[in-house]
């Protein structure tokens, strides 16, 4: 029997965290509810989870801090909660490793569509020994594997969250082919994202922190237009 995946729900609002839970739990997803940052830090070591679903405005530690202290040590995937809006506050979120941001009120529809979505990208699967799986891509020094979530960056496994990851690797599969934001958008994250194009700008960057353009190969910026794996012939 497949275990259920489990979902970690920080929510200071306890009515609100019980919905979320009411939800998820009936999409067969196993739900913990804490109300507070420190509670969330303590849950996250002891539960878990698969997911976590995030929201900023806690007493004590807030959702950004949360966000901050689980990075340092995992990748799990982290959908942000708020009331909050403004694209400040999103692009913060996601500068500091949230996979997701959802606005509140939400539709329980697409909540719970947004976690599959999340989930489905995150998912690790094992492949064959002694060979890459499917969806690979292999330069000088630099390997991205989606089909394990793995890149390798000069013989190093280097921690990419999952959307940085996608997005990487769909340039790298595309040599030299120039993709405006909005293209970007649409592919890695799959649903209209209220033209916050700067969401594309934030994962690039922290991209670009932790690999840096080779002779053969570089992550360029096409002014006015948007990005490009570009790759350098020999001469």
């Amino acid at each position: 029997m497949v275990s259920k995946q489990k979902i970690l729900i920080v929510d200071d609002d306890n009515n609100i965290a019980e919905l979320i839970s009411l939800y998820l739990t009936k999409e067969c997803f196993n739900t913990m509810i804490v109300n507070d940052g420190e509670e969330a830090l303590n849950a996250f070591a002891s539960f878990s989870p698969n997911l976590i679903l995030l929201d900023l405005m806690l007493p004590g530690i807030d959702g950004y801090q949360v966000c901050r202290e689980i990075r340092q040590k995992s990748n799990v995937p982290i959908i942000m909660l708020s009331a909050k809006g403004e694209i400040f506050d999103k692009v913060l979120g996601l500068e500091l490793g949230a996979d997701d941001y959802i606005i509140k009120p939400f539709d329980s529809k697409e909540l719970v569509a947004r976690v599959k979505a999340v989930l489905r990208r995150y998912q690790p699967t094992v492949a064959p020994a002694g060979q890459p799986a499917g969806k690979y891509v292999e330069y000088p020094d630099l390997a991205i594997n989606l089909a394990n979530y793995s890149v390798v960056y000069f013989g190093r496994q280097i921690d990419m969250p999952p959307k940085e990851l996608e997005l990487l690797y769909f340039l790298a599969s595309s040599p030299n082919q120039v993709f405006t934001r909005e293209q970007l958008l649409d592919n890695i994250w799959g649903y209209e994202y209220a033209g916050d194009t700067r969401t594309v700008d934030v994962h690039i960057k922290r991209i670009r922190e932790k690999i840096h353009d080779s002779d053969t190969w570089a992550l360029s910026t096409v002014w006015g237009i948007g990005y490009k794996f570009e790759v350098h012939s020999k001469a």
